[in-house]
């Protein structure tokens, strides 16, 4: 367990004080004789008093060792324990190391100035997206966002989908040398490509663009570096006229971790209420959920991510989702992309429909 030079200040000091004390006792053995323990009451000074109960019993040297290996080995345990529960300082941010260094900018050396386009979520282009279960009525507690009986769309349940994602930095090292101010945007279509009988038409395009107050941070917990500290003001809508129009702003907590070829990124949200009048899918968070947490690891020239997405609610309201993405060489530069998709809102319109999606296209830019 790691210390600073302020803790160990204290704990040099009791090692000095706890060999000045052994000094002592050795030289209180050669002197002090009881006959009792009711003689060794009379000691004012616990470090006699005490050599003077180990002369009673007869405390040997080696009965001592045995005694201080036992509260050495409880120590050692104590502090792994700790160690994995409690936040500790983590090693200082390495630029060429850190995946979550490599996207945000975190250590003073990868700073790279403001307003410069960069990468932000995966960007790829899936020629076959293919689903179960196509929800050609989309439904919502609004009547206005609810398609009516008779009125469904003809859809094809394979279609094409891309997405493209893109972030700059507008302030940079706000408070001292930490904290930066990024704005993001990305943007996912599905487009019914194969659709000839209508027209080939965009089926659902999903436009999310955000603010976040991203901060480093430097703690070590459950074997995971915590570097990435954040509060993101996220809108996205479908920019579409009802009955297919779909929104939702909310505040986002980021909480990044991290481990050699690991990343962790944790974000826990709180939607912004409106009107219930004008609200497009009044109960969208008991579908799409109130957080979700996406996993990442790099495995040679192959990158895995999982992202899982839930409701947070027991009961009827319990529901959420699945995303599994698997990026993998092909030739030279040219990547590979297979998605798999279970649950509640691959896309806006689809927030309280239910289905398991499949795709398979190109990687232009993974996570990290």
């Amino acid at each position: 367990m790691g210390y600073t030079a302020f803790e160990r200040a204290p704990l040099g000091l009791g090692i000095l004080m706890l060999s000045l004390g052994a000094v002592a006792n050795d030289q209180l053995l050669t002197t002090l004789q009881p006959a009792s323990p009711a003689a060794c009451i009379a000691l004012t000074s616990n470090a006699e008093r005490l050599t003077c109960y180990d002369q009673i019993f007869k405390v040997t040297s080696t009965q001592q060792a045995d005694l201080v290996s036992q509260d050495s080995a409880a120590v050692s345990l104590t502090e792994k324990v700790l160690d994995t529960v409690i936040p500790t300082a983590a090693a200082p941010i390495h630029p060429s190391h850190s995946l979550l260094d490599q996207r945000w900018e975190l250590a003073g050396d990868s700073k790279l100035g403001t307003w410069n386009l960069r990468e932000y979520q995966p960007m790829y282009v899936l020629p076959v997206f293919s689903t179960t279960n196509t929800n050609e009525r989309p439904t919502s507690p609004n009547p206005d966002n609810s398609v009516k009986m008779g009125e469904e769309q003809n859809l094809n349940s394979t279609e094409a989908k891309f997405q493209l994602s893109f972030k700059t930095k507008a302030m940079e090292n706000i408070l001292g040398d930490n904290g930066d101010v990024w704005l993001g945007y990305t943007q996912s279509s599905r487009w019914q490509v194969y659709n000839e009988d209508e027209s080939r038409p965009f089926r659902e395009t999903n436009y999310e663009p955000e603010a976040s107050l991203i901060f480093r941070t430097n703690y070590e917990i459950f074997g995971l570096s915590g570097r990435l500290l954040g509060l993101t003001f996220n809108h996205q809508s479908n920019g579409r006229s009802d009955p297919f129009s779909r929104s939702w702003n909310r505040v986002m907590l980021n909480v990044g971790l991290e481990r050699e070829n690991f990343a962790l990124m944790l974000r826990p949200w709180y939607r912004i209420s409106e009107d219930s009048k004008d609200d497009n899918n009044a109960d969208i968070d008991d579908y799409v959920g109130r957080g979700d947490l996406t996993a990442f690891y790099r495995w040679n020239e192959h990158d895995f991510s999982l992202m899982l997405r839930h409701s947070l609610q027991g009961g009827s309201d319990s529901h959420g989702a699945v995303q599994f993405d698997w990026a993998f060489p092909i030739k030279g530069k040219l990547r590979g992309h297979f998605q798999l998709f279970d649950g509640y809102g691959e896309s806006l319109i689809d927030y309280n429909h239910r289905a398991t999606y499949a795709g398979l296209g190109i990687s232009l830019l993974n996570w990290f």
